[in-house]
């Protein structure tokens, strides 16, 4: 969980999370030229990961190598990991 502005830090997708952990992480990529559009999802079992653990801090850390806004001041709420079992994809075009 990050700095942003939050009604509360209880947040209910959490809960959800804990209750279900079916999870799916979706992202897709579009332009206006249409052939390069593409999409790629990973579903599996999601966990929250209490902040300050080991499997939490390694995650915070990689966030922090790869944004900027994350290095001044890292996320210190908790994580959520998905143990992806099956990815699925597609694109407009064949890879190269």
């Amino acid at each position: 969980m990050d700095h942003k502005p939050k009604r509360s830090n209880d947040l209910r997708r959490l809960a959800n999370l804990r209750g279900n952990p079916a999870a799916a992480l979706l992202v897709d990529h579009y332009d206006d030229d249409w052939t390069t559009l593409w999409w790629v999802r990973a579903d599996g079992d999601g966990r929250v990961l209490a902040a300050g653990g080991a499997e939490a801090r390694h995650a915070v850390g990689l966030l922090v190598e790869r944004y900027d806004d994350y290095r001044a001041r890292p996320p210190t709420g908790p994580v959520v990991a998905v143990d992806v079992s099956r990815w699925t994809g597609w694109a407009a075009t064949e890879p190269d």
